[in-house]
This record gives structure tokens, sequence and C-alpha cells, in this order.
């Protein structure tokens, strides 16, 4: 009872539960007289909030592959065939991440919850396996665009690592499982989305064997490093440092489960396209009769790639067995290396005329300056890759001057400017 020039009056209560303001921590007043929610009942009417919000789903909002190659046409020139292997491929492993979450069992109280969902079984009858994917294909033709803008459509996580820099567990360089934390830290540190991400793994026809026999010393950076993704690839509960580097006793782990990680593997594979004409080429005219090989076009011969083939190659058969979907790439013609440069949204052409624009300054490519670009990126033998450089290096002398000359209007880059280094033709506002 408090009292005020000796009246008394009654103490405030909560009009939710009746506590006093004596009796509670505090008590929250609302607009007008008499109304009042203490503490207790403002973290009772959260809890009620909180258990009618839905649950964030764990599956991954799928694009028919139709669509998804539409998606990729908006970024990546060509490759047609490629693009359609891989957005059958991805949408199949992530049709069937949705599949098993879907029906994963979830483990009693007391269970191993160690054990990756394909252990745990399914409540349906049939089991759906991953198939990770392998590219192949020259240096500057898509592999990492097309895998990086694969993880942009879908929404996942994505992770790139060079294969080179990997050494077998225990040697100097980059442990395999340092590739998961790289997923974790990209998803911030979001564990399930990780889970559901994408890795790609550049170069790893670097880490191919010498030779077909099996090595009796270690190989720590090529056929070590090859059984060491073996595990991770298919379906494991890794144990990862939280801050990368080396495993230690009492050292506290991250555990992510790799069942449902696409991974993807892609390298250059110079040379597999001789190994392919060999195996197909080779016949024999009776007993003892000459081996005769029939050179063929590189790019005719990248889509008869065989298991056999890789393994003659370098990869290991076990890592074979776990990139059963194969995507060949071919080098990009001058044509397509045109578009590239005008087409895409991306495109190197589109970013210098905004870059240009945002000074006042029209910038034009005439027809003949694209092509000879195209052929320069060709002679390098860098592909798509080399574009921008061949670029900036002809507008380099343009953007240092044009924020400071006002009375330049346009600049035209023909294709004296591209082969020879001439200066481009420049319009100024009239005097």
């Amino acid at each position: 009872m408090t009292k005020k020039n000796g009246t008394s009056y009654s103490e405030p209560r909560c009009s939710f539960c009746g506590k006093t303001e004596s009796k509670v921590e505090h008590l929250i007043a609302a607009p007008g007289d008499g109304v009042y929610i203490c503490d207790d009942c403002v973290e009772i009417c959260r809890h009620q909030l909180e258990e009618r919000v839905e649950p964030v789903s764990d599956s991954v909002a799928l694009l028919p592959p139709e669509q998804m190659k539409e998606e990729l046409d908006k970024y990546i020139i060509g490759q047609d065939e490629a693009k359609r292997v891989l957005s059958v491929a991805v949408y199949n492993h992530y049709k069937r991440v949705n599949y098993n979450l879907k029906n994963a069992v979830k483990p009693k109280k007391g269970a191993d919850d160690e054990r990756t969902i394909s252990e745990r079984g399914t409540d349906a009858e049939v089991e759906l396996n991953k198939s990770n994917i392998l590219m192949f294909g020259p240096s500057g033709c898509g592999k990492t665009l097309l895998a990086q803008t694969l993880s942009k459509i879908l929404k996942v996580p994505f992770a790139m690592v060079d294969a080179t820099t990997l050494t077998e567990a225990g040697y100097v360089g980059e442990d395999v499982e340092n590739i998961l934390l790289r997923l974790i830290k990209n998803a911030d540190y979001d564990i399930a989305s990780a889970e559901r991400g994408i890795i790609y793994i550049d170069e790893v026809d670097k880490i191919a064997r010498k030779s077909e026999n099996v090595s009796i010393t270690r190989d720590v950076s090529g056929e070590g490093v090859q059984q060491s993704l073996l595990k991770i690839i298919e379906s494991t509960v890794s144990a990862i440092p939280p801050n990368g580097g080396r495993k230690h006793p009492q050292q506290e782990f991250i555990h992510m489960d790799t069942t449902n990680i696409l991974f993807i593997l892609g390298g250059a594979f110079v040379g597999l396209d001789k190994i392919v004409s060999d195996r197909l080429g080779k016949t024999k005219i009776g007993f003892g009769g000459a081996v005769r090989s029939d050179k063929k076009d590189p790019d005719s011969l990248l889509p008869q790639v065989q298991p056999q083939d890789l393994i003659k190659f370098g990869l290991i058969p076990e890592l074979v067995g776990r990139v059963p979907v194969t995507v060949a790439l071919h080098d990009l013609k001058s044509e397509d290396l045109i578009r590239v440069l005008t087409e895409p949204k991306n495109a190197v052409v589109k970013q210098y005329v905004k870059l240009l624009d945002l000074d006042g300054v029209k910038l034009e490519f005439d027809a003949a300056a694209l092509s000879a670009i195209a052929d320069k990126a060709i002679s390098l033998h860098t592909g798509a890759r080399g574009l921008r450089t061949i670029v900036e290096n002809a507008l380099l002398d343009t953007m240092y001057k044009v924020p400071s000359d006002k009375s330049i209007k346009k600049i035209i880059i023909t294709r004296g400017t591209i082969e020879n280094g001439d200066p481009p033709q420049v319009v100024k506002e009239a005097a």
C-alpha cells in the first residue's frame, strides 16, 4: 500500500496475471490509465509468438533444367551441351537433397547423431545416391564461372579451392578438410546452409599421379590428395578445426555432414584427348597387325571420355567412381569471345561503357576492335579469362585522362588501338 498526501490508493497490477508491482521486476504501463503488463507476461507472449513462426525450410528452391540453362545463358556464352548436362545433373542432385531431407528419419533420443542421412535411411524404399561432377576443358572456357553461376541461381553457399595447394594430412600445405571450412565461412557459419552448398575444386588434373602404376613412395600432393578427397566427396561427418590449420588433441571441432554437398571438379586435362584418340583409333588387321591411330579434333574427342581414360590420365579409380557425371567444355572461337565481350549481364564491354558513362563520356568499340580483342585472346591462349586484361590495357591512357578533361564526350576504340596501341578516336565538345 502506497500513500500520497495521506491518501491511500491501490498498488498497480498487471492486467494479464494480476500480480502487483511489488511482486514483479518490471511493470510496463500502456498508453492510457490503469493498463499494465509485467515482464513475466511479456516473456510468455514472446514464447507463444515464436512457436507460431513457421520454421525455415531446409529444402533448396529448384528450377527445372530448361529454366536453369536459360539462367546460365545470361552469364555464359556458348558451351550449350555442357550447360544442358550441368543443368540436369544439378537439378537431380538437389532434387535428391530435398527428397532425403523430407524423408529423413529423425534419430531417437540417445541415438548416434554422427551418422549421415544416407546411413540413417529414409522412409521410402528407394535411396538416391550422390552424383558429383567432373568438368574438363581448356583454360578460360568457363568452368569456374559455370560453377559460381549455378550456386548463385540456386542461392546456396559456394567455395572454390585450387587442388595444387592441397597436400595429404600431416604435410606442409593445406589439409583437404579445410575446403569445408571455406564453405562454412562463406555460409556465415550456418552449418545447415553450408551442408547444402557447392564446392568447386579447380586444377584437379594437376594432382594426377605420374603413371598408371601404383606408387611405392609418398605422393603427398598428387595421389595422396586424391585419396584424402575420397571421404569428403562421398558422404561423411568431418571434424573441422574452427580456425583451420592442423588438428591436435583436446581441440574443439565443427562437425559437418558432406552427404548433400555437391562437389564439382575441374581441370584442363591437357593430353586427355590424345588418350581418347588412342583408344578410339586403335585397330588391328590380323594377328600382329600395325596399330592405326586417326587424329581427331579435341572438341569431338572429349565428350567421348570414359572412366578408363581418366584412370590412364592419372586419376585413381576410386575418385573416378565418385564423379560419375562428366562435362566436356571446348575452346571458345572468335565469334564466341565477341559474344562474351558484349552479351552477358557482366560483359566486359558493358562494364567499361558504364564506367566511362559515370564520367559523362560515351564509349564505343567498333566491330573490327571487338574482332581484334577476340583474336588476341586466342593467340595468347587465355580464352575468355584474358579479355578483361586486353581491354584494360587498351583503355588505360583513356581512363587516366578522361576524368580531368571535361571536354571529352566520346571515345571510339578501333582495331589499331588493340593491335598497335594507337590512341582511340576522341570526340570533344564543340568550342
